[in-house]
């Protein structure tokens, strides 16, 4: 089942390609709108898809608006919900994502978390049955195609050499839809005493025009402005960038994986063992902060000499399909 809700080409249909997913049999296709209208649009062709399909259950992933309405479309047909990567909270209820984790949260049957962080913010909200450590599917992802990437040719293509670069991304709407946060941002990468790689969303791209920003940009001299990068030239750049400047939740922890120092421009994050361990800095998006924390990345003496497995140890996958098999079973 593909909701739509990634739907362009860059941002969907080059994922099915580069890792060999098979094509989704169903598409409900529901494309871009507000938060609440796009959950909304879900909901009723997910309960229509269901009410003729009678799964046995229903599987979501994440924190997105299509995670949401899958869990709610299920749950609301008496349906069991099985989430994966239950249990993060970044203790902000103004983001979106985190209204999503805790409903979904709240409706699932079985519950399985990356780490033994997420698993105890579940039992401080009183959740204690179905739930299991199993690991971080996105470290199985990272480790099977970091073997398929070819970082020589990668560097060569972008123009770039190891450890000379800093790889940006940001997507996030309380960055991309404010228009003071979005040129803070874009002030804080022109600090980067480096090549910045931004890879730019559609969406942040559409707000660059939208805001006028675009000449802000282009005197960044230091700042090149990216297509979206497929995902396999995406863990080159990654792995041989000096650090990894962000808003996304999921390339915080493949930055820890590959061992690249992150600094996340928010305020929060859902990942804080990166912080804890030492290997991701939050920033907001103060352009001070920013420079400052890219500029101390070049230290590599101060980085901790120890990465933890906390995100598990790339079998994630194997382990969710066993605690499904057997609760099911029983």
């Amino acid at each position: 089942m593909h909701s739509g809700q990634h739907y362009d080409r860059a941002m969907s249909d080059v994922f099915f390609e580069q890792l060999g997913v098979p094509a989704p049999d169903h598409t409900l296709g529901v494309g871009s709108a507000s938060h609440g209208h796009q959950t909304g649009a879900m909901l009723g062709r997910l309960e229509d898809y269901l009410v003729e399909q009678k799964p046995d259950m229903v599987l979501v992933y994440g924190d997105t608006n299509t995670t949401l309405a899958g869990g709610l479309a299920a749950a609301k047909l008496d349906i069991p919900v099985v989430h994966v990567e239950a249990g993060l909270r970044s203790f902000n209820r103004a983001m979106p994502e985190e209204i999503n984790r805790v409903v979904v949260d709240h409706i699932s049957e079985l519950l399985l978390c990356p780490t033994q962080v997420a698993a105890d913010n579940l039992a401080a909200e009183g959740i204690r049955d179905g739930v299991h450590v199993v690991g971080d599917v996105m470290i199985d992802t990272a480790r099977f195609f970091s073997e398929h990437a070819k970082p020589e040719e990668v560097l060569e293509s972008y123009g770039v050499a190891h450890g000379d670069y800093f790889l940006a991304t940001v997507h996030r709407a309380s960055n991309t839809d404010d228009p003071k946060a979005l040129a803070s941002l874009i002030e804080g990468l022109a600090g980067v005493e480096a090549p910045v790689l931004w890879a730019v969303h559609p969406r942040t791209r559409a707000r660059l025009a939208e805001f006028g920003l675009e000449g802000a940009i282009a005197l960044a001299k230091n700042v090149r402005v990216l297509d979206p990068v497929p995902y396999i030239e995406t863990v080159a750049l990654l792995r041989s960038a000096r650090a990894l400047l962000t808003d996304s939740g999921g390339m915080q922890k493949e930055a820890y994986f590959f061992g690249v120092p992150c600094v996340t421009l928010r305020e929060e994050t859902e990942w804080v063992e990166t912080v804890e361990l030492g290997w991701n800095t939050l920033v907001g998006t103060d352009p001070r902060w920013i420079a400052a924390a890219a500029k101390a990345t070049a230290d590599e003496a101060a980085r901790p000499a120890r990465r933890p497995p906390v995100y598990g140890d790339g079998h994630a996958a194997e382990r969710i399909a066993s605690v499904i098999e057997e609760h099911f079973a029983s």
